[in-house]
């Protein structure tokens, strides 16, 4: 299970520009960091280089275990990471209940997965309507069904409670302190304050 999450003088471009280099960060168990920075800055990209769907220009990126013991990044990332991006990752045309079923048993979830993200989301009223007809706040609490439905080590969020009204930014607050409280690990991309104890990394950029 990862346990830290460590960034050693990371540098990232895209497009052929240069977003931010020698970047170093030590994320704990129990800890969360909130990524900071104009737009451009760098913040999605620097969680997708995080989840290993960009490669970084230069720098390191490493998963530890409880012991400090390097674990295989291609291992650590298929099993113990989430990442929740600007885009829900959901198939329109599925009822709910089939798009949840199917994002957790493909990410791997346990026994009573489905019902807790059912329960911690207030789903139930969605389950038999299609994602199509869902509002943009509803689509993210079915996204962030992942979360609990497949319980993994480290969250990687995009700006995760943009769609949300304060009702379902309380929850999903609540469920970023219980991930905590359980040795889990948050990088999360925001423009606003997280409603969670944290630290504040910020690339900076261009307003």
């Amino acid at each position: 299970m990862i346990h830290a999450l460590s960034l050693s003088d990371l540098t990232v471009s895209r497009g052929g520009r240069r977003l931010f280099t020698g970047l170093d960060l030590r994320l704990q168990a129990g800890e969360a960091v909130a990524l900071t920075g104009a737009n451009g800055a760098g913040k999605t990209s620097l969680l997708r280089t995080v989840a290993g769907l960009l490669r970084p220009d230069a720098g390191e990126i490493a998963f530890h275990d409880g012991d400090g013991n390097r674990l295989d990044d291609h291992l650590a990332r298929g099993r113990e990471v989430h990442f929740l991006g600007h885009q829900d990752g959901l198939k329109t045309g599925r009822t709910a209940r089939r798009e949840l079923g199917f994002q957790c048993d493909w990410l791997g979830h346990t026994q009573t997965g489905f019902d807790h993200a059912v329960e911690a989301f207030g789903l139930e009223p969605l389950l038999d309507l299609e994602v199509r007809r869902l509002s943009a706040g509803q689509r993210r609490r079915l996204a962030m069904g992942r979360l609990v439905g497949s319980p993994r080590a480290l969250w990687l969020l995009d700006e995760p409670m943009a769609p949300l009204d304060a009702r379902w930014r309380a929850v999903f607050a609540d469920q970023m302190r219980r991930h905590l409280e359980a040795d889990g690990l948050i990088l999360a991309a925001v423009h606003d304050p997280l409603p969670i104890p944290a630290r504040t990394l910020d690339l900076g950029g261009l307003a």
